[in-house]
């Protein structure tokens, strides 16, 4: 019965967010003289009213569950990873060079390619959890920093030793990786590829792992109760590197998805103005860390985005309308995570984690 109950009081609160982000809207709607009703029909529309916009839909949730998937580990071990951005930069543009420059046949290299992305990416995501449990750097601070980092050296590699030669554009890119290294389409002329399947087998193996592994058990008895934990012998550097390393790895395999399956050469700015490392956090901590949770969470906030563009393209009302019921969420997030990160202030936990 009592699981029951947390159960539902944990449902609850996204479906309050929701809501709430849903009215604000609505007035912001009547604010510059738009029709409620008929604007969120065409919000639904434009995200899922054929298949095109539904497909485009989930091809947009896809790198969005993966990062979301990687911050749901490391905040369910009680771990604040804020780097995701950086981690999925890397990845990104790992797997762009490993296409281009590792020799081999297409299977292989598309693996390679993906592979070497989730290990840069985890390395880098695991090398602050090290500076905390080493030097008891600030997890927090210096994930934030080491976006900045990843994003400009990345930014560095494309603008002079990778930079894409063979056009006279301007862009700061790699070459465009080889054709049959693209991630097949789903369906015929549209943008959803199998990166999608990989993110939903993804979902379940992590819901698997956290649940009924020994080491899933580790994880969330750590960030539920890490004095319990300790007392139990749970070694929490350890974990911490671990956990970074694996919630690292998934933001890479995010970067390659795009790579592989979208962008198809890695193009110095479009991960972070897509804003899906962001989105992906914000999709796990509205559902509270849940693997499940996230997914369908990653999946609405990516409708959020991709409906927002149909409802401008056919009312009045402009596109930041969605913006603000984002905003809205990101409120509400805040407020719950200070609340939890105050009450482990007091239950004198280090800084960096959640509950």
């Amino acid at each position: 019965m009592d699981k029951m109950k947390s159960t539902l009081q944990s449902l609850l609160q996204p479906l309050i967010a929701i809501v709430a982000g849903l009215v604000i809207g609505a007035i912001a709607i009547l604010v510059v003289d738009g029709n409620i009703i008929e604007t969120y029909r065409e919000m639904w529309n434009g995200a899922f009213g054929n298949m095109y916009f539904f497909t485009s839909t989930l091809a947009r949730a896809t790198p969005i569950i993966l990062v979301g998937l990687g911050a749901s580990l490391a905040f369910k071990a009680g771990f604040f990873n804020m780097g995701s951005e950086g981690q999925m930069v890397l990845g990104a543009l790992t797997a762009a060079i490993t296409a281009l420059y590792v020799p081999g046949p297409a299977w292989f290299k598309a693996i390679a390619a993906i592979m070497a992305a989730m290990v840069v990416a985890g390395l880098w995501s695991a090398l602050a959890g090290w500076l905390d449990s080493r030097f008891g750097m600030n997890l927090l601070i210096t994930t934030l920093l080491l976006n900045y980092i990843a994003s400009l050296f990345a930014g560095y590699m494309v603008a002079y030793p990778f930079k894409d030669s063979t056009t006279n554009s301007a862009l700061s890119q790699t070459q465009m990786i080889d054709k049959t290294l693209w991630f097949p389409k789903l369906f015929s002329g549209m943008t959803l590829h199998i990166g999608f399947i990989i993110a939903i087998v993804s979902t379940i193996g992590l819901y698997l792992f956290i649940k009924y592994t020994k080491k899933g058990y580790q994880i969330r008895m750590l960030g539920g109760n890490p004095l319990f934990a300790s007392y139990g012998g749970v070694n929490r550097g350890r974990l911490m590197v671990v956990s970074m390393l694996i919630s690292g790895a998934f933001a890479g395999l995010a970067g390659a998805s795009d790579v592989l399956g979208t962008s198809y050469r890695f193009l110095d700015g479009s991960l972070v103005s897509a804003n899906y490392a962001w989105t992906g956090i914000m999709a796990t901590l509205l559902a509270s860390s849940n693997p499940i949770g996230t997914a369908i969470a990653a999946i609405f906030l990516a409708a959020l985005q991709t409906g927002g563009m149909g409802m401008e393209r056919n009312t009045d009302v402009p596109l930041e309308v969605s913006s603000i019921i984002q905003a809205v969420l990101i409120l509400f997030i805040t407020a719950k995570f200070t609340i939890s990160f105050i009450k482990r202030k007091k239950a004198g936990a280090k800084d960096g984690s959640t509950n």
